[in-house]
């Protein structure tokens, strides 16, 4: 299902920005949804600056938006824990809220959709759907793929995808060594990297990897000495949070001189621990880049002004386009009818045009790379005030990355007799 008509993206997306869409006369209805991810614990920074970032983009949208709703955002704090998360999704159920949104850990992400399925399946009628703005475990998607979970980030192979494209077109990286968290997401990105390395570069040599306890580690000089060892000319890491701004001060506190390829430097926190340093050799693989034209530098500008913080998680503004597009075309809020109407929609966010693959709901969009380097006239964005940004690279549109949909989706019988799309 593709809405392509100018007239209705130009409203959407102005009234997204803006907030510009005239007030109604009736009284808006308000959609609650349900925040669940760390608050308290080794993570909470990371959790507050995504909860105030669905918040900032919220109070845009309801200046008025298309869909003629008011988001609220209301937060739950799961401690980064799985039972916590699940825990969370009865107390926001038994509260009336009928979406959630969740993203920092597979496997929290994993037990939230299960959970939400059962609960789907056992409450008809009052079904939730769960927004997922950032676990990418590829079962997800895949093998544990459920019609009421949406993926607004690229998965594992999708970013792995461009990111090993990059390292095979450098003939200067021949020895690269693995870092990655221990549970399922760190272990899929090792998963991919050997594989995809093996195929585009086969002389390349995995020289060393590591799992490390999940918020546990507190100083990551023995890793890099590993790396120092290994003559490594390049690091793949997906580390988050803590365990990302870790590594980046052990290494700088060692001299390490390999590249590091990653998944979230551009989260909080990460850009500030790098500084000036490391310009031209931390690499930051993402479906977003922080001087991107557009609707993008009013939300940097804005929740700077606000928060005193980045704004980098671009997915809110995603998610939120998301459902208010599909809102939309549906004329409802009723979960079940909104989840349908996201079923291969297309859609214009920060990043343009964008599309919810139906078959496994996985969203569809640019992936790009790029380098920490000072800002200049080309790349402007002053991220977290340090004089550098992530300067752009290379970009892969969604043909480049996207793999085929591995989901075998078990759809609600009227989502199931509908006409193919």
């Amino acid at each position: 299902m593709t809405i392509d008509r100018r007239h209705f993206l130009s409203a959407l997306a102005g009234s997204l920005m803006l907030g510009t869409a005239p007030a109604r006369a009736r009284q808006i209805p308000t959609v609650k949804l349900g925040f669940i991810d760390p608050l308290s614990g080794p993570f909470a920074a990371v959790g507050q600056n995504q909860l105030r970032s669905w918040q900032f983009v919220a109070e845009r949208v309801n200046r008025g938006n298309t869909a003629g709703v008011k988001f609220e955002i209301v937060p739950f704090d799961n401690q980064g824990g799985v039972q916590q998360t699940v825990d969370a999704l009865q107390t926001a159920a038994s509260q009336g809220i009928r979406y959630v949104l969740q993203g920092d850990g597979s496997g929290a992400a994993l037990a939230l959709s299960q959970a939400v399925s059962r609960h789907n399946a056992r409450n008809p009628g009052k079904e939730i759907v769960y927004i997922n703005y950032a676990a990418v475990d590829p079962a997800l998607t895949g093998s544990q793929c459920s019609f009421w979970h949406f993926a607004l980030q690229p998965s594992v192979p999708m970013t792995m995808q461009a990111m090993t494209d990059d390292i095979r077109d450098r003939p200067d990286i021949r020895r690269v060594y693995l870092i990655e968290q221990d549970y399922a997401f760190g272990h899929q990105v090792a998963k991919y990297a050997r594989e995809m390395l093996a195929l585009k570069r086969p002389d390349i040599r995995i020289v060393g990897e590591d799992f490390v306890a999940l918020g546990q580690v507190r100083d990551f000089t023995p890793y890099v000495a590993k790396v120092q060892a290994s003559k490594a000319d390049c690091v793949i890491t997906a580390n988050w949070g803590p365990d990302l701004t870790l590594l980046i001060k052990a290494a700088q506190q060692t001299g390490l001189r390999a590249d590091l390829y990653t998944f979230y430097a551009s989260s909080l926190g990460a850009p500030t621990e790098i500084g000036p340093h490391d310009a031209g050799r931390i690499r930051l693989v993402y479906y977003s880049e922080p001087n991107l034209p557009g609707v993008l530098q009013s939300l940097q500008k804005g929740f700077r002004a606000k928060y005193r913080q980045d704004f980098s998680v671009p997915a809110t503004y995603t998610g939120l386009a998301l459902l208010t597009a599909a809102m939309t075309h549906a004329r409802s809020t009723e979960p079940a009818q909104v989840a349908a109407a996201m079923e291969g929609l297309t859609f214009h966010t920060f990043n343009g045009s964008v599309t919810m693959r139906a078959a496994d709901h996985q969203l569809l969009q640019p992936i790009y790379v790029s380098t920490w380097e000072p800002v200049s006239a080309a790349a402007p964005y002053n991220v977290e005030q340090t004089g550098y940004t992530f300067a752009l690279n290379r970009t892969y549109p969604p043909d480049r990355t996207t793999l085929p949909a591995q989901c075998a989706m078990q759809r609600p019988a009227a989502a199931a007799s509908r006409p193919a799309r």
